[in-house]
């Protein structure tokens, strides 16, 4: 393409400080260097990690940055030593890379790799390595992908290449929230047939938990959540029970108990809340109960009473849904494409970038399950 090696202008949507609204600007998206391939980025999901990050985490040192790591694009260019992409390739970004080549990579018992932005700086959600520049400051690419930008830069091993038959305003959401929810089901609980589950929190990764638990053969999957709303598209994803915690004076755990004969053999917290995470453990069964954090929170102490683990639950946590991510993500893409798996029915919005504070709120006041965002014309 005419733009290889050189500094691309482009439309983004910048994150200049805590808790206020993104300003849409021209940045400077840098060629990419070795191992890396620079994205046009089509389109994108907006994901509560987004608004965490903006709203609750607040790192001082995660500011100015570009926001978005749901997203699905073209590959423009590519740096030296790139084998495995070249420019019109379609791809999805990750924010978990794998390199195959370190331990973690090479075991499998973890998603995790040593690689990456997640290795060093965690709790800024930010490498200090970026391509961006906007008004001469350097600006954060958020979680290693920044999708709210028409180009983004990423290294070649937090890069998934998809099936070219793909619509990229749909797979995009396999970036972050289905496969998170779906996974979590699947890969980290290990769902059996014939078993109980509950998932607490019906925003997209709690709706793909959902699907997660109907795929592996649940045959009973309760939907708990305060917003009575949520259940006509819980069932959609294969919920056979509500439960709104608002509706009962007992704590929901001993709601689901009696409700279970004793609990639940599954549960999955997909809200990001302490208080919820001790409940889906505590709605487990003894003896054999799993209960898996979904939900991404750093603020906050996790606690419970020893007991509950001693009589056998197990507690487990996964990020991304336990998928490697660049076999489960292509994975993930041929299930959608062979209708396995459901990604169109998590969409109630489509918005352009510059409505992307407009698509925020509808997020913060729970208007919305995924709003995917236009951001270059395909």
């Amino acid at each position: 393409m005419a733009s290889a090696g050189k500094i691309i202008k482009c439309k983004a949507a910048v994150a200049w400080e805590p808790n206020k609204p993104l300003v849409i600007e021209e940045i400077e998206v840098a060629p990419p260097e070795a191992n890396e391939v620079r994205i046009k980025i089509v389109a994108t999901g907006v994901c509560h990690t987004d608004l965490y990050h903006l709203f609750e985490g607040m790192h001082k040192d995660g500011f100015p940055t570009v926001l978005g790591h749901e997203g699905a694009g073209i590959v423009e260019s590519v740096g030296p030593g790139v084998t495995e992409f070249q420019p019109g390739d379609k791809v999805i970004p990750l924010f978990i890379s794998q390199c195959r080549e370190c331990r973690f990579c090479k075991s499998p018992k973890t998603n995790q790799c040593e690689q990456g932005w997640a290795a060093h700086r965690y709790d800024a959600m930010a490498s200090i390595a970026t391509r961006f520049t906007c008004k001469g400051k350097k600006v954060l690419q958020f979680m290693g992908t920044s999708t709210f930008s028409e180009y983004t830069v990423m290294n070649q091993i937090a890069v998934a290449k998809i099936d070219p038959a793909a619509p990229l305003d749909k797979v995009c959401l396999l970036g972050c929230g289905v496969c998170t929810g779906f996974g979590a089901a699947v890969n980290t609980a290990k769902v059996e047939p014939d078993s109980t589950c509950a998932v607490f929190g019906l925003g997209a990764v709690g709706l793909a938990a959902v699907m997660g638990c109907k795929a592996a053969g649940a045959k009973r999957i309760f939907a708990v959540d305060i917003n009575p709303d949520k259940f006509e598209k819980a069932k959609v994803f294969g919920a056979t029970d509500f439960v709104n915690p608002n509706d009962h004076s007992k704590p929901i755990s001993q709601v689901l108990a009696e409700m279970t004969g004793g609990g639940v053999d599954y549960s999955l917290e997909c809200v990001g809340n302490v208080e919820i995470m001790r409940s889906a453990l505590e709605s487990c069964v003894v003896g054999w109960g799993v209960s898996v954090i979904v939900g991404w929170t750093e603020l906050k102490d996790l606690a419970t009473r020893p007991v509950q683990l001693m009589v056998g639950r197990t507690w487990k946590g996964c990020l991304f849904g336990g998928f490697k991510s660049k076999d489960g993500v292509t994975q993930m893409v041929k299930a959608y494409l062979d209708k396995k798996v459901m990604v169109d029915e998590f969409i109630t919005h489509n918005m352009t970038l510059d409505q992307i504070n407009d698509a925020i709120e509808l997020m913060k006041g729970g208007k919305c399950i995924r709003t995917v965002l236009s951001v270059s014309p395909k």
